[in-house]
């Protein structure tokens, strides 16, 4: 692990020297996947240079009438076209580099599709965030430029992450964290003036827009395509390592899926809805083909049964691949996928098939029905092989008669290597496929396998020519998608002094703080104090001193003398009310905007020792048109008591006592709470 980039012009904080956040790896390690994204990120830039030349020819072509221009522009417009189709061409290759993310351990295993990180342009956060802090929260914005900072080098380590458990953590990491932005800083009917660029991942064209969701979506598939290449780089020779790649690749699936249903309509092709599908099957097709390598990793045993269940499982990976076959061959994915993923399927899907029918041709060729065997098992097992028997013939018959059972065979032998020819020659027509050795020699095996066994049984007067019924595809391994599960990667929000994020957020408007001096008076200062976590003014009765002072109703405290308060409970803001010294407390406060022009209704309660409790309250009246058009606004008086009786019952005005009340006392009076109180308590 490595430093990460740092944006030109901006210090680095102690917090982030001290190494409290994860980095990404360096871009510029020799390895052959850095290689490979720095190639990309090229490529990508160049892309975009000859988009913006081919954008201009075709702007001046339409302006001009002059045939000498025309000419001209019209010549520079086929160059332009010429080199973006070369470079677009180049970025396939790279997206059908499959070989560099194997592990290099993995001998006569079949290459695994990866996907490739999608890459972006660095975004300065610092001034937007600091402006909106200034006009949003009324806060002093220099006090969070490094939070602004520690948020820009988390997004330039998430260009680069390792490729393990670290590097997934820390994508999802930011994905959390873009979340809490989103809360703070995105205003529904505003925007922040920071503009997300992301490239295609398989076309390398820019998308920019100033919505989050681009970001969100682009973090979303990256960390799909990392689990991808974590999945191709495990050692797929142990049976830990294939339950490794197995899981990476249904996490990968359920990312996807999580990013085709909750961003449905991103304007980058890679992540539609129709390539989503796709990947998301070819995510769990080659799931499953590992899980038939798990199967067969200890040896295939030469037995009947052992030999037909081997064959319906390289039968469920065919099918698969058949299905993602289908769909990658449809426009427009057709047009965007590179054209090794869509030979690697081919291929893929044939060898598979021909290797469920060599299985089926040894189970007939090398194991005749004796007197020790369960003859209504193997019946059974028959019978469920194909979807319809071979010319027509009983599963009984084929099993005790040895001619029937060679002719069986020997028709599944030669859809096997009729099979195998098709993927050698499928293979053979795809460039970056002729490159992997490891492919061309497992080809050639299965091949001339299936050959030496056809020419054990092959006659020179066999005429019949029966042909091979289609298998059944059932499969025991259970591969399915794995829901993403970001809630358990906790991350620390940035802006934590903003205060709690239900209350200071970017769809809350709030006035700027203004000062409010309070008076000691026989504890009784007029107000009701609620809420946990950003503690808010309520009941508030107009005679008090704190009224007059400018307290309003719904007004929320967020610091009493100087210290801030917006995290505290109403316990501890209490307690921090009840040190009152005697020439006075200030205390700030916020208000809903817009509230000067609406008052709530005031409602208090008051006992005084009467057996019953009553209610008193006062509603304002405003906005009230009269008969001549003009507006009048009334306003009901608000009751006031002056007399308390010698138990010192008070209304909701008073300030908690320190002693314990009875519970009798607490019936008769809502003025008294424990201190300890952690709901809504009288102040």
């Amino acid at each position: 692990m490595t430093e990460t980039l740092r944006t030109a012009g901006h210090p680095v904080s102690p917090a982030r020297e001290s190494g409290r956040f994860r980095k990404g790896c360096n871009p510029y390690a020799q390895t052959g996947r850095s290689k490979l994204q720095s190639q990309r990120v090229s490529l990508n830039q160049q892309i975009i240079k000859a988009m913006r030349l081919r954008a201009g020819a075709e702007n001046l072509l339409r302006a001009t009438d002059n045939n000498k221009v025309r000419d001209m522009v019209m010549l520079e417009l086929s160059f332009v076209n010429s080199n973006l189709q070369l470079l677009k061409e180049e970025l396939e290759g790279l997206n059908g580099s499959v070989e560099v993310y194997q592990n290099e351990k993995d001998a006569l295993c079949f290459p695994l599709i990866p996907l490739g990180l999608k890459e972006t342009k660095e975004v300065d956060f610092v001034t937007p965030i600091k402006d909106l802090i200034q006009e949003h929260y009324s806060e002093d914005p220099a006090e969070y430029e490094d939070k602004i900072l520690d948020v820009m080098d988390m997004r330039q380590a998430v260009r680069t992450p390792s490729r393990n458990g670290l590097g997934i953590e820390l994508l999802i990491s930011y994905y959390n964290q873009l979340s809490l932005l989103e809360s703070r800083f995105f205003q529904p009917n505003r925007q922040l003036g920071l503009f997300f660029t992301w490239y295609d991942s398989f076309t390398g064209v820019p998308v920019c827009q100033q919505h989050l969701s681009l970001e969100k979506a682009s973090i979303l598939f990256n960390i799909g395509a990392l689990y991808t290449q974590i999945g191709t780089r495990c050692d797929r020779k142990t049976q830990a390592g294939l339950d490794s790649t197995i899981e990476a690749f249904q996490r990968a699936a359920g990312v996807l899926s999580h990013l085709k249903e909750s961003f449905t309509h991103t304007p980058s092709f890679d992540m539609s809805p129709s390539m989503q599908n796709m990947l998301i099957r070819l995510m769990l097709a080659q799931a499953q083909e590992c899980a038939f390598e798990k199967m067969v990793l200890p040896g295939i045993r030469n037995q009947y049964f052992s030999l037909l269940k081997v064959a319906q499982e390289a039968t469920k990976v065919s099918d698969v691949y058949n299905l993602i076959n289908q769909s990658i061959t449809q426009a427009p994915i057709k047009e965007h996928v590179p054209p090794a993923w869509f030979y690697t399927v081919q291929v893929k899907l044939q060898h598979y098939r021909a290797l469920a029918h060599y299985f089926v041709a040894v189970a007939m060729l090398d194991h005749q029905l004796n007197s020790k065997d369960d003859v209504d098992q193997q019946e059974m097992l028959l019978s469920q092989l194909y979807d319809a028997m071979p010319d027509g013939l009983a599963p009984l018959s084929i099993l005790r008669s040895k001619e029937e059972r060679k002719r069986v065979g020997k028709a599944h032998l030669r859809k096997a290597v009729m099979g195998h020819e098709e993927a050698v020659r499928v293979q053979s027509l795809c460039r970056s496929l002729r490159k992997i050795e490891i492919l061309q020699e497992i080809l050639r095996v299965s091949h001339k396998r299936s050959l030496n066994k056809y020419a054990e049984h092959e006659q020179e007067d066999d005429f019949d020519m029966m042909a091979a019924p289609n298998i059944i595809a059932k499969s025991d391994q259970k591969i399915e998608i794995v829901k993403p599960e970001f809630s358990k990667v906790k991350v620390v929000d940035f802006f934590h002094d903003l205060g709690p994020i239900s209350v200071f957020s970017a769809k809350q408007k709030w006035t700027a703080p203004r000062k409010i001096c309070l008076m000691p008076g026989d504890q009784d200062q007029g107000f009701t104090l609620e809420g946990e976590s950003a503690v808010q003014v309520t009941s508030l009765d107009p005679a008090s001193h704190a009224a007059r002072s400018g307290l309003r109703d719904g007004d929320i405290i967020v610091s009493v003398a100087g210290r801030d308060c917006k995290w505290n409970s109403v316990t501890e803001l209490i307690k921090m009310l009840k040190e009152m010294p005697e020439n006075g407390l200030d205390i700030q406060v916020i208000s809903p905007q817009g509230l000067e022009t609406v008052q709530l209704p005031k409602c208090a309660t008051y006992s005084g020792g009467l057996p019953k409790t009553y209610s008193l309250t006062c509603l304002t009246l405003d906005d009230v048109q009269s008969r001549k058009g003009k507006k009048v606004v009334k306003k009901l008086s608000f009751l006031n008591w002056g007399s308390k009786n010698t138990k010192k019952m008070a209304s909701t005005v008073s300030l908690p006592s320190a002693v314990e009340s009875t519970p009798q006392q607490v019936s008769e009076s809502t003025a008294h709470f424990p201190d300890a109180l952690d709901g809504s308590s009288l102040y």
